[in-house]
């Protein structure tokens, strides 16, 4: 059974760091692009960052550009996403996502990625 488990989430003040972290189990963690991906209230579930399954080649939204870093750790299946400067419009629930050995020009959509976590609330307060 595969899972995905967001942590890390919380409360910070605009112009603050957030780090969550998210550990996946039951999947060959090393053969899927793992993404982040957030959703605000009221509105759709857009993507953040992907990393690819090998190589460490990352990928942003425009958003994000120079705030966030994403990370991950193939050997504790682990992958992270660093958030620095952070803003208010940065409040949301943050998920993690797989998709198997993806990556081109669908990897900021959702339809790829086949697993999903729970997500982590980050809500930054101006």
């Amino acid at each position: 059974q595969v899972q995905l488990v967001e942590s890390g989430g919380g409360l910070v003040q605009a112009g603050g760091s957030l780090r969550v972290s998210c550990a996946a189990s039951g999947l060959t963690f090393s053969s899927y692009t793992m993404g982040w991906f957030r959703q605000a209230p009221g509105k759709e579930r857009e993507f953040v960052s992907a990393i690819r399954w090998s190589g460490g080649i990352t990928y942003y939204a425009d958003s994000v550009k120079g705030r966030f870093t994403i990370s991950r750790d193939n050997a504790k299946n682990t992958v992270d996403l660093q958030m620095n400067g952070l803003k208010a419009e940065d409040t949301a629930v943050y998920y993690c996502a797989a998709a198997l050995f993806m990556w081109d020009n669908r990897r900021h959509t959702t339809p790829p990625y086949k697993y999903w976590g729970q997500g982590t609330q980050v809500t930054v307060s101006s």
